[in-house]
């Protein structure tokens, strides 16, 4: 999915999200489907939502258009919903 168009620019990032998986209390990982979330797109939800910045600062921080921006912080919520009510295990990917 990612690996057409546009090369990707590079994205400012400023904290590790790498190593964090997160699943349904009670089942094991293996028994669960798995939602990849994107460093990128764990940060955009960090800047947005945690820190409270409007799209354009974070965008400014990422280093990416305000309309890139959009893009990643829509694909990172409908991601973490999807995981959330459907009982998925939500990995972040780097």
């Amino acid at each position: 999915m990612r690996g057409s168009g546009r090369r990707r620019k590079q994205r400012c990032i400023d904290v590790d999200h790498s190593s964090l998986c997160f699943k349904p209390c009670g089942l094991k990982h293996s028994m669960l489907e798995e939602i990849l979330l994107f460093e990128d797109e764990m940060e955009a939800v960090r800047l947005s939502d945690f820190e409270g910045l409007y799209q354009e600062e974070c965008a400014q921080k990422m280093n990416i258009s305000r309309t890139t921006f959009s893009r990643v912080i829509a694909s990172a919520r409908k991601k973490i919903a999807d995981a959330l009510l459907h009982g998925k295990s939500l990995r972040i990917k780097n």
